[in-house]
């Protein structure tokens, strides 16, 4: 049995094809993740199970994430939740911190959302730090731009 078990993070998220991505992204840099589509869902498993970050996205079809992210704190004023959303406007950042979110990472900064899953889930049990190993394996191509045709 592992002394150290795989930290666990509860991903919130109604769109389908994000929690595949992020279980995806997740699962590389050895974190179990567990993904739900509705506040209801997700209160449901943290009064279940154990986790060691919990993810929101700030739009839900039956809550918005900034009331689950209240709720949360209401029973769990430890656990770090991080905000990993479209709306990027800076009063949504203000209020997903004002809401009990340790950090706002607007959609699709995976450099910036590894970043803070790592500050927030990467201890030894002896308190020390250790870096995710697909953290520092990770690279993203460059991105593409048109160059005008050489004459």
């Amino acid at each position: 049995m592992l002394s150290n078990p795989r930290p666990r993070v509860l991903c919130v998220d109604d769109d389908e094809d994000s929690c595949v991505m992020l279980s995806t992204l997740l699962r590389l840099a050895l974190i179990e993740a567990k993904t739900v589509g509705t506040a209801a869902q997700a209160l449901s498993s943290i009064q279940a199970e154990r986790f060691d970050l919990y993810m929101l996205d700030s739009w839900l079809p039956d809550l918005d994430g900034f009331e689950l992210c209240c709720r949360i704190r209401d029973f769990d004023p430890h656990t770090p939740i991080l905000f990993f959303s479209g709306a990027g406007y800076e009063a949504d950042k203000n209020r997903g911190i004002k809401a009990g979110a340790n950090a706002y990472v607007i959609k699709p900064d995976l450099d910036g959302l590894l970043g803070c899953i790592t500050r927030f889930v990467s201890h030894t049990e002896n308190g020390h730090r250790q870096g995710l190993p697909f953290r520092q394996k990770m690279s993203f191509p460059p991105r593409l731009t048109r160059h005008p045709a050489a004459a």
